[in-house]
């Protein structure tokens, strides 16, 4: 099981003139705890940002799956409702998972693709773009084998 946290990493970027603009950008961290969590972050962004860099908040975010696609450009949170059976009574548990995509509609067919495996029946509540900017899993591994190329939609 994951341990997701968001860090939000303070810096000097150039915008699109070329002037240093100061910004605050998130990232998500695999890590087991919020100590860890910031030494990754460091370790991940100082080959990449040039100047001094500040780590000024890092939270826990709670995520029951992570979908890449290697295509995508942005992350979507999506909020899904999963059927499952408690005591021979369904019941509907809401979990939070992280789709790599485009846009709207690729992240659901992202998801779809990712839960297409599942015994569970699910539904897609809401879907939100963030502001992340990347993701570093535990393992540069889980990125590769954890990507998948979503089926496009139906058009009708």
């Amino acid at each position: 099981m994951n341990n997701w946290f968001e860090c939000k990493v303070s810096y000097e970027k150039a915008d699109d003139g070329g002037m240093p603009k100061k910004v605050v950008e998130p990232y998500l961290v695999d890590a087991l705890s919020f100590t860890e969590a910031e030494a990754r972050i460091i370790e991940e962004l100082r080959p990449q940002v040039s100047g001094e860099f500040m780590v000024v908040d890092i939270k826990r975010v709670r995520l029951q799956e992570l979908f890449f696609n290697l295509n995508g450009e942005h992350y979507y949170k999506v909020k899904v409702l999963i059927d499952s059976l408690d005591d021979g009574s369904e019941k509907k548990a809401t979990v939070q998972m992280l789709a790599q995509a485009s846009n709207v509609r690729e992240a659901l067919d992202v998801i779809d693709t990712g839960m297409k495996g599942s015994l569970a029946g699910y539904e897609v509540t809401s879907v939100t773009a963030t502001a992340l900017v990347d993701i570093f899993p535990f393992s540069p591994e889980t990125k590769v084998t954890r990507a998948i190329t979503p089926e496009p939609a139906e058009q009708a």
